[in-house]
Parts: C-alpha cells; sequence; structure tokens
C-alpha cells in the first residue's frame, strides 16, 4: 500500500491537474455562454444557485467528513446508513426549495424564480441518491479516480448547456445542462467502487456517530452559507441583474486561487491530517508547515497575476458589455487572500474536532457583511459594495487563527511571510506596468 506521503504528493498533483482543467473548460463554457446569452441570465442563475447552494449547507451533516474521519468509515453498515440519512435529505430539501419559492420571487419582484427554485431544487433529490464511493475515494485519497469522474461530469454538462444556448438562447440551456449532468453523476457514481453497493440500512450505533460528528459541522456550514452567499443574496436587491451577472464573472476568476486551495483542502489536506490527528499538537504542527510554503508562495504569484492583469483579462476574453467586470476582478483578488492563506491549514481544526472556531469564524464574518455591506452602498455605491465583499475574510480569518493558536497549530508566522512576498510581488509588477505604459489595473474607477 503506497505510503501516506506519497498518496499526498500524487493526490495534490491530480487535484492541481484536474481543478485546472476544470477551470479551463468553466473559462471556455464562459466564454461561448457570454456570447450566445444575455448577462441578465447569469445573474438571475447566480442568484438561484444561491438558495440551492444554502439549502445544501443549510442542512450539511457533515455525510462525507464522518466518512473520511471516522474509524468505520469502510463498514458497509456506516455507509448505508449514512447513505440512507443522505437520500432522505435530499428530498427534504427540495420540499424546502418548494416553501421558499413564494417569498424569493416576490422580494426580488421576479416570477421566474417561482419555478426556477423548485426545478433547480431537485437536483438535490438527485444528489441524494449519489453512492457513498465518492466520499470512500476521498478517504483513501484515491485522487486520480476522483478527479477523472468529476472531470467528465463537468465536460458533460457544459457541452450540454452550450449546444442548448445555441439553439435556444433562454435560461433553460443553463437549467437543463445542469440537471442532466447531477443525474450523470448519480449513475456514474455507482460505478466508482465495485465493492460498494449502497442499501437503505437504519443503524442506531452509526447514526448516532455521524450526528455526533456533523453537529458542529451543521453549524460551520450554516455560518458559511450566510458569510460566504451574503454578498449574492444581498446584491441581488441591491443591484439590477446586469451588475450581479458583472460582478458574477469577476469572481468566477477572483475565486480561482480559493478554488484550488479548497479543492487541495478537502480532498487530500483533510484526509491526510485526520490519519496524522492522533499525534502530539507540535509534531502534527510541524508536518502541516513543513509543505504549506510552497503552497503559500504559488498562491502568492496567482493572486499577483490576477490583482495586476485582472482588468486586461476581462477586457481581452469579454465583449465590451462587460467592461465593468474589469475594475471588479483586481479588488475582489486582492480580497481574496485572507480565506485562502487560512484554507491552507484551517482543515487540521476539522480533523482534530474543533470545527466550532469555523463556525464562530464565519458568523464574524456575516456581522461584518450585514452592517458593511448595506452601509457602504448607501454611501459609495457599486465601489464601495466591492471593497466591502473583497476584504469580507479578514474577521474570519482572525476567528481561524486564534483556534489554531488556541489548539497549538498556528501558521501565523508563514502568513506574515507570504504576505509580505505577496506585497512586493504586486508592487514590483503593477509598478512595472504603469511604467511601460499600461496603466493601473483599477483605471477603470480612477
Amino acid at each position: 500500500m503506497p505510503s501516506i506521503k506519497k498518496q499526498a504528493i500524487v493526490g495534490t498533483i491530480w487535484t492541481i491537474a484536474g481543478h485546472g482543467g476544470s477551470q479551463t473548460l468553466r473559462l471556455v463554457s464562459n466564454l461561448i455562454l457570454t456570447r450566445l446569452l444575455v448577462p441578465e441570465l447569469f445573474g438571475l442563475m447566480a442568484l438561484v444557485n444561491t438558495f440551492i447552494i444554502g439549502l445544501n449547507l443549510f442542512s450539511d451533516i457533515g455525510v462525507r467528513g464522518s466518512i473520511i474521519q471516522n474509524k468505520r468509515g469502510e463498514d458497509p453498515v456506516f455507509l448505508n446508513t449514512a447513505w440512507t440519512l443522505q437520500v432522505i435529505r435530499g428530498f427534504g430539501l427540495w420540499l424546502c426549495s418548494l416553501v421558499i419559492a413564494w417569498p424569493i420571487a416576490n422580494f426580488y419582484n421576479d416570477q421566474r424564480l417561482l419555478w426556477l427554485v423548485p426545478i433547480v431544487g431537485f437536483t438535490t433529490v438527485i444528489e441524494g441518491f449519489n453512492s457513498t464511493a465518492i466520499a470512500l475515494l476521498n478517504r483513501n485519497i484515491e485522487i486520480g479516480k476522483l478527479t477523472r469522474f468529476e472531470f467528465g461530469v463537468k465536460s458533460f454538462g457544459i457541452l450540454v448547456m452550450i449546444v442548448w444556448a445555441y439553439f435556444r438562447q433562454t435560461i433553460w440551456a443553463l437549467v437543463g445542462g445542469n440537471l442532466l449532468s447531477k443525474l450523470l453523476k448519480m449513475w456514474w457514481s455507482h460505478r466508482l467502487a465495485p465493492e460498494v453497493s449502497n442499501r437503505f440500512t437504519w443503524d442506531q450505533e452509526s447514526l448516532k456517530d455521524l450526528i455526533s460528528f456533523g453537529r458542529w459541522i451543521f453549524i460551520s456550514t450554516a455560518m458559511t452559507f450566510l458569510a460566504s452567499q451574503a454578498d449574492r443574496l444581498m446584491l441581488g436587491k441591491l443591484f439590477p441583474l446586469e451588475v450581479l451577472g458583472f460582478y458574477t464573472v469577476a469572481f468566477t476568476f477572483a475565486e480561482l486561487p480559493r478554488g484550488i486551495v479548497q479543492k487541495i483542502s478537502n480532498s487530500v489536506m483533510f484526509p491526510v491530517i485526520s490519519k496524522y490527528a492522533a499525534l502530539p499538537r507540535q509534531e502534527l504542527r510541524a508536518k502541516i508547515l513543513q509543505k504549506r510554503w510552497l503552497l503559500l508562495v504559488g498562491l502568492a504569484i496567482v493572486v499577483t497575476v490576477l490583482v495586476s492583469f485582472g482588468d486586461l483579462i476581462i477586457k481581452l476574453l469579454y465583449d465590451v458589455r462587460y467592461d465593468d467586470a474589469a475594475w471588479m476582478l483586481p479588488i475582489l483578488a486582492l480580497g481574496i487572500w485572507p480565506i485562502i492563506i487560512s484554507m491552507t491549514i484551517n482543515k487540521a481544526l476539522f480533523a482534530i474536532g474543533k470545527s466550532i472556531y469555523i463556525a464562530i469564524g464565519n458568523a464574524f464574518k456575516l456581522i461584518y457583511m450585514l452592517i458593511g455591506l448595506p452601509l457602504a452602498f448607501s454611501q459609495w455605491g457599486v465601489l464601495g459594495a466591492i471593497v466591502v465583499i473583497a476584504f469580507n475574510d479578514i474577521p474570519s480569518y482572525i476567528v481561524f487563527n486564534y483556534g489554531l493558536w488556541r489548539e497549538g497549530l498556528t501558521g501565523i508566522g508563514q502568513d506574515i511571510q507570504a504576505t509580505v512576498l505577496l506585497i512586493g510581488l504586486i508592487s514590483l509588477v503593477v509598478g512595472g506596468r504603469y511604467f511601460l505604459g499600461f496603466g493601473l489595473p483599477i483605471e477603470g474607477i480612477l
């Protein structure tokens, strides 16, 4: 059996390659779809997806995390109980989508939401039937197989959207591609691991373990949703849907570093740290920090590119209708830094069963957003709102690091070094760009 270190290295390579491939697909599809569909449809779909993501996070009891972390994670009885719970949750979420559709449509004064929310919400039922083989492969750090699986599903969904949008330029292209890709994922997931055959099972001991682990996961993910999606929920009311569409395009690029860190964190770091969780804290911290610096340097380079050239990227890839996204991207990309450096280590809190700090951190972020976003928008308009959103991870970063310090796992020293490196790189590159006559990345608002 391969060593954990070797699995982690191979898993990281697969994760980076898979995420790079997925983002390339996403970019290509985005470029094609933005030429076929009007910006308003992207804003509308972003709003619908925000509520569906919210339903998922508000009811997340950590089934996947339990399978990865629990010592019974490969026991068929435990897996089938987890799957049964997952199926029940899927139907419950869809019923919730039926209930919230009418209030949402009235709040945003758009009757299309009355049928879009329940239809897109049906994906929760489909996902509820996904095989636990997905989590089991993640537990065993078989990232190559998972990456090929996810890439195949995503490719299919994007192809459906593009073909559909080519013939019918309506919101149904985005909705249909989403639904059909979820169906493919469910069907394919049951063929990932022949030894896993899910059946309805209700084992009290397994249920107790699942609920015990999931208690703080539930609170944490609820806070995560409110904190991370508050921008779209509030902007959907404050901004016209067209401006929300511009923001969605800019945010798609700005979150590229976050996306890759999140994939590495969930797919590799969490399973690996869970295997080492019983070690003394000093030894565990040393193992985490040993490889973290290289990741931080890589992230600093990626963020520097997005901050320094984000406006040019938007103008190169999109037509003039999306020029307002050009000045948003550099600001949003800079603001992503606090969360991506904390994501390179905060899975350690989940692995040692201290996810309470994640919940508290996201609660502070939510408070910041509820107070800061409306205030900034009322005083400085769209620019004020974008700046507040960009730096909304600072409160949660402080709380996460307090938790890591309390648990003897702090990496604040590396954070400071990486931040100094980032500032130096941005100053150098932006200065060079200005000297060469290409102006500043935020000239659109100067």
